[in-house]
């Protein structure tokens, strides 16, 4: 039974890693397509194996995601609280999917977690969710902002002087390493998440122990491998969001956004090991690198839609979880 109910929840947890592929791909390639540096097709093939290299690369937010955020009890129960973790974070995705909205897979689990170890009395480790995530869900697009203003500022001082086709034909090329590196920052971002929620069914169950946080290399597999999948599905409908009705993008712009978000969701990682947004991370540096030409020049309507779907999404995603152990709880 217990192992039978484990087995299921790592298919859940794999499912949401797809949805996280598919609903983030656009991350690492909107900006690439939207200015024709890649074709859409060579952009997700290359993005998909960025993000299976990406994943191999640590397991610092994994153990973050593990243990960091909440404690349930280590039976059958905790794993009800986990599953009903994935499910919240699952319909946002799809949701805010449907509506082109790039909202963040990492929040979403996150808010997953925080209601369904509230709806069931369990433990929510909260130094860990505001140091860890609601800091960062803060900082990082913020400094996605303003480092996105800043680089396109010196790059618009280099170049100032120069023809700006040939410029454009230079940064066209740039952009195919700017999107792998931003692809390589999302699978060792996002990968990281899915298998923290695989340990933390392992441990839950007994299956691992409780002070072993270490990730297993078949779980590194799966998740690396599920990821690249979801994101050679493509995430069409927000990469029209963000390729095109945040700013009118060319390669210089694209190249600037990128490189900026490849940058924090590196430091992130490795340094402090932080589980931040992808979507939030580009979002803002797209605006940043937007804002130079002129504030007008960002769509700000289309951003407050953007932010309002931030904001929402670990309540939202805690409510549904909450429901879905209340169901759970109901009929088992």
């Amino acid at each position: 039974m217990e192992l039978t109910a484990l087995i299921v929840v790592v298919g859940i947890a794999l499912f949401f890693n797809y949805t996280n592929g598919f609903h983030d791909a656009a991350n690492a390639i909107a900006t690439s397509v939207s200015t024709r540096a890649l074709t859409p097709r060579a952009a997700l093939a290359m993005a998909a194996v960025m993000n299976l290299v990406g994943a191999f690369l640590g397991t610092g937010v994994a153990k973050t995601v593990g243990s960091g955020i909440i404690d349930p009890p280590k039976d059958l129960h905790g794993l009800s609280i986990v599953a009903a973790a994935l499910i919240g974070a699952i319909v946002w995705n799809l949701v805010t999917w449907y509506y082109g909205l790039p909202s963040s897979s990492t929040h979403g689990l996150v808010g997953g977690l925080i209601g369904a170890a509230l709806a069931a009395s369990s433990s929510v480790l909260w130094h860990g969710v505001i140091y860890k995530v609601v800091l960062w869900m803060v900082l990082s697009p913020l400094i996605g902002l303003v480092l996105g203003y800043l680089v396109m500022v010196v790059m618009l001082w280099i170049f100032r002087n120069s023809n700006p086709s040939k410029v454009g034909r230079r940064f066209r090329i740039a952009q195919s390493l700017s999107a792998a590196a931003m692809a390589l920052g999302h699978g060792l971002q996002d990968a990281q998440k899915t298998m923290g929620i695989i340990v933390l069914a392992l441990v839950t169950t007994g299956y691992q122990g409780a002070a072993d946080s270490h990730v297993p290399v078949w779980v590194i597999l799966l998740c690396a491998a599920v990821l690249s999948l979801g994101t050679y599905a493509g995430g069409w409908r927000i990469m029209r969001t963000l390729g095109r009705k945040v700013i009118e993008l060319d390669p210089p712009k694209g190249f600037a956004a990128e490189a900026t978000a490849a940058s924090v969701l590196y430091a992130t990682a490795f340094i402090w090991q932080a589980p931040v947004s992808t979507t939030h991370t580009v979002t803002a540096a797209i605006m940043g690198v937007g804002s130079t030409k002129r504030i007008s020049a960002v769509r700000w309507g289309v951003a407050g839609n953007i932010v309002f779907a931030w904001v929402l999404t670990i309540p939202a995603a805690g409510i549904v979880a909450a429901l879905a152990y209340w169901i759970e709880h109901l009929f088992a």
